[in-house]
């Protein structure tokens, strides 16, 4: 048998686009692996097309260099996100061994994630389970849409009334999937949208917020190295409280 050569190439490391920048951060929790923020409404979790700069990315870059290529150079450390206008807890990964930890439990739905949403009207049954699939809306890209059929990624939300006003409902809401805007999404499809979504629900809003009423509250997870969950709250910002406080 001839002996055979086996030639491999290493890549140069790729320098990061990503500039830090000094944005304040609430940060709820940190330790050697994870930072955990409570992000605000308004703030995008990574640069996009229309986005390039004062993102949550950019801000924990200035926070803690050492993130710089975590996970990826385009978003470095991050294994979830929240929409621009939802506000709440986002978990960040600070090396790569936790990145995959958290990552997996991402991934198996081992995470728990509670949400607050006012929407208008009301749903149907005081509480619920909605199990229909989201797909890319066919109409427009930019935008999500439920799928009938067996068509769309599986996508899963359940609820429960907080609190009932005359036309709106304060809900509840566990993810058990973690599609694109799917809590919007699904709460349209129900016939009751996120209040303040101009997206997904009605083009006049019926509260004066500026921004959708949807607030990651609590997420549940297990930390890199440790067995047991950790529950870490975002309270609801006192913009979302002052509506609350005008419907009574």
């Amino acid at each position: 048998m001839q002996p055979c050569t086996i030639q491999i190439e290493i890549p140069q490391p790729q320098s990061s686009p990503l500039k830090p920048e000094n944005i304040p951060l609430d940060i709820l929790y940190e330790d050697e692996n994870v930072i955990v923020v409570n992000k605000p409404a308004g703030m995008v979790v990574h640069p996009a097309q229309g986005h390039l700069n004062g993102t949550l990315v950019q801000a924990l870059l200035a926070h803690d260099s050492f993130i710089q290529g975590i996970g990826g150079i385009q978003r470095p450390g991050i294994v979830h996100r929240l929409d621009r206008d939802t506000s709440g807890v986002v978990l960040v990964a600070k090396n790569e061994r936790s990145y995959h930890w958290l990552q997996e439990q991402f991934k198996s739905r081992k995470v728990e994630k509670t949400y607050y949403a006012l929407v208008d009207g009301h749903p149907p049954t005081a509480t619920g389970r909605i199990e229909i699939g989201i797909q890319r809306d066919p109409h427009n890209r930019k935008k999500m849409a439920v799928a009938y059929g067996e068509g769309g990624r599986k996508a899963i939300t359940e609820y429960r009334t907080f609190r009932d006003f005359k036309n709106h409902s304060l809900l509840e809401i566990k993810l058990l999937t973690g599609r694109t805007h799917q809590i919007r999404v699904h709460m349209a499809y129900l016939g009751c949208p996120i209040a303040g979504d101009t997206v997904y629900g009605h083009k006049n809003p019926s509260v004066p917020l500026g921004r959708q009423f949807l607030h990651a509250y609590s997420l549940c997870v297990v930390l890199p190295g440790e067995e047991k969950k950790r529950e870490f709250i975002a309270e609801i910002p006192i913009e979302l409280q002052n509506i609350l406080d005008i419907l009574i």
